[in-house]
């Protein structure tokens, strides 16, 4: 299954056109030409039995009910594009691609719900993103492609970026926070010193229940609550109820009316 994060795609897109672009229509055509054309790429590329594009619809969800800081910061999407989704979720469908939303649920989820139940059927997935919050999901079944950098954000990468594998990044980004989604983390724990403690502990339940040791052990047990909370807001839910089934979401590889 070819599972497109549908709002990073076309976010990116779109940002390049508002560079070439002066006039919002011409923005919103050519960003709709970009992302027909992107997706027959990745379509010709993967050849999927089955893809999906997921958008988001869930203004707010239960992290920002958890966390009012939750993505507070975040640059909102421009009110032209919002109003011209519509269209580019019509453009996608006439390539075979169904749009998949909740009311309730971020995309981010119903992407790892998807995946995630796929893979316990021994079904191959791939997310097409440049999130690399999906690359807490890397395993046999699940692939991460980013397809403006033309590359896999695999377990190689994961090494390479983060020194750690793919199943302790949500440790890790509990201790470091992820600033762009306004998560603060542990007080005092950054890239380096969230590395090191996870080579030694191998995961946060570790470091909690340890005897204390370091300084950096001791103020992530004095921080506990905090910690929890960023996993709880870092780690994706894949176990929610989409309400569609394989079937609906088979690539037919041909132009489909409304």
């Amino acid at each position: 299954m070819l599972i497109l994060d549908a709002m990073n795609l076309i976010r990116r897109l779109h940002a390049v056109q508002q560079g070439q672009h002066s006039q919002t229509e011409a923005q919103l055509a050519a960003t709709q030409a970009a992302l027909v054309q992107a997706a027959g790429k990745l379509l010709a590329r993967f050849r999927p039995s089955h893809v999906v594009a997921v958008f988001d619809g869930a203004p707010v969800g239960f992290r920002h009910r958890l966390h009012p800081d939750y993505k507070a910061n975040r640059q909102p999407m421009p009110a032209e594009l919002a109003d011209y989704l519509g269209e580019l979720q019509q453009a996608l469908w006439q390539q075979g691609i169904d749009a998949l939303l909740s009311d309730s649920e971020e995309a981010d989820d119903l992407v790892a719900t998807l995946a995630c139940r796929l893979a316990q059927h021994g079904g191959h997935s791939i997310i097409v993103s440049t999130d690399k919050g999906f690359c807490q999901l890397l395993g046999p079944h699940v692939q991460v492609w980013d397809h403006f950098g033309q590359r896999w954000l695999d377990e190689a990468h994961v090494q390479q970026k983060f020194g750690l594998a793919p199943p302790q990044l949500v440790d890790y980004w509990a201790l470091t926070g992820v600033s762009g989604s306004g998560i603060r983390g542990v007080p005092g724990i950054g890239p380096k010193r969230a590395n090191a403690l996870l080579q030694q502990f191998g995961n946060l339940d570790a470091m909690l229940t340890a005897s204390a040791g370091t300084k950096e052990q001791n103020t992530v047990q004095q921080h506990k609550d905090d910690a929890l909370l960023a996993r709880q807001l870092v780690k994706l839910v894949d176990d929610i109820e989409l309400g569609v089934n394989l079937q609906q979401l088979r690539y037919r590889n041909q132009t489909k009316g409304p």
